[in-house]
């Protein structure tokens, strides 16, 4: 069997013509990524990609990750995460860490798929669905002086371009400004269109619940992070009193990371990023956890063509939650901010179509990785 011959981290970066931000302040002027490419003796090549800041990312695996995985068998893929989390294990349990461990992971899955020449979702116990419906995660904010207007005209052009179901931003402050701008943006789409809203976790308990109750008028599918991921008694007073879903976990990493919040229920909705949390392995094992105890699971992604593919096949391999004649599977979250990396990494981009996605069934990841884009915006 063929091993692992090189392993390369790519730190690619292009600046956003229209800055954004959200409830944190941050201004994402910058999208940018940290891609893994691994490479067996046989010139078999996987990608994966890192969530996160992508120089830290390059750091860890080409200090402490990458050499160790160089002469192993990339189909000992479970192997190689256990060996690579317990040397990272004293000082790297979360974060930074688990993501390069991520980027890893999705690799060796995209080179065990074109060595056997199956998708990756093959490989993980098979597709429950060819097709998934997808919602567009935009609606930042841009016009301080335009934030409600600016959200209804690109809530439309979502709606315009097929998507039945949105993410919006919130966390403006006040309860007042963020109910009508949500308001405006459900009168504009229709109530046909499912709507969902992600504070980034800026409210106290008491607000959430507040503005929560005041949401919940406006049919809401979920509550994104209302509060910080840390508090997880705080998530469960939030979960409690409100009728519609709590959804939350995109800063949370490895199946110890989400034993509590899954165990007590703290959520209705957990939301593993498979370039964050542990890469596909550690997923599937999130997934199972959170089915067992009647949580939801809906991934989050943000990132690359490489992202977006490995969530693919990740959703394709979650059952109905719960199973039913007329089931509700799990969303893929399309985020719609400007990202070449989205848009052009891949030789055959991955599109929606009237709001639904095709799960890639080429092998492994199921697309083909342009260098030319690489190098078009490597940062040294």
């Amino acid at each position: 069997m063929s091993k692992i011959k090189k392993i390369t981290a790519h730190v690619v970066s292009a600046p956003v013509q229209k800055p954004f931000t959200s409830s944190r302040g941050w201004l994402y002027s910058v999208r940018g990524t940290c891609l893994v490419e691994i490479e067996t003796e046989d010139g078999i090549v996987g990608w994966g990609e890192c969530y996160g800041p992508s120089a830290v990312a390059k750091s860890f695996i080409d200090t402490q990750l990458g050499p160790r995985v160089i002469g192993m068998d990339p189909f000992d893929v479970e192997v190689i995460w256990e060996s690579l989390y317990n040397r990272i294990k004293d000082y790297g349990m979360t974060g930074m860490a688990i993501s390069a461990i991520s980027g890893i992971d999705i690799a060796l899955w995209d080179i065990i798929g074109k060595e056997t020449g199956k998708p990756i979702h093959k490989l993980i116990g098979g597709a429950f669905r060819t097709e998934v419906q997808a919602y567009a995660t935009g609606l930042y904010f841009i016009d301080m002086n335009r934030l409600t207007e600016e959200a209804v005209e690109e809530a439309q052009k979502f709606v315009s371009e097929g998507f039945r179901a949105i993410k919006m931003k919130i966390g403006l402050g006040s309860a007042k400004r963020d109910y009508e701008r949500v308001a405006a943006v459900r009168k504009a789409i229709g109530p046909d269109v499912r709507l969902m809203v992600d504070s980034n976790h800026c409210f106290s308990v008491p607000d959430a619940i507040r503005l929560g109750r005041k949401l919940e008028d406006l049919d809401i599918d979920w509550f994104e992070e209302p509060i910080s991921p840390e508090d997880i008694d705080g998530y469960i007073e939030v979960t409690r009193a409100l009728d519609m879903a709590v959804a939350g976990g995109e800063n949370d990493f490895t199946r110890w990371g989400f034993r509590d919040k899954i165990v007590r229920k703290a959520m209705d909705i957990v939301q593993p990023d498979v370039c964050a949390a542990g890469g596909i392995s550690e997923c599937k094992k999130i997934a199972a956890m959170a089915i067992t105890h009647g949580v939801e699971c809906v991934p989050h992604a943000w990132g690359s063509a490489v992202g977006l593919a490995a969530t693919l096949h990740f959703i394709a391999a979650i059952p109905d939650q719960p199973p039913s004649l007329f089931p509700r599977p799990p969303l893929l979250e399309f985020e719609q901010e400007e990202n070449p990396f989205r848009d052009h990494l891949a030789k055959t981009p991955i599109r929606q179509k009237n709001g639904i996605v095709k799960i890639p069934d080429g092998p492994g990841l199921g697309i083909d990785v342009d260098r030319a884009v690489i190098e078009k915006y490597r940062k040294a």
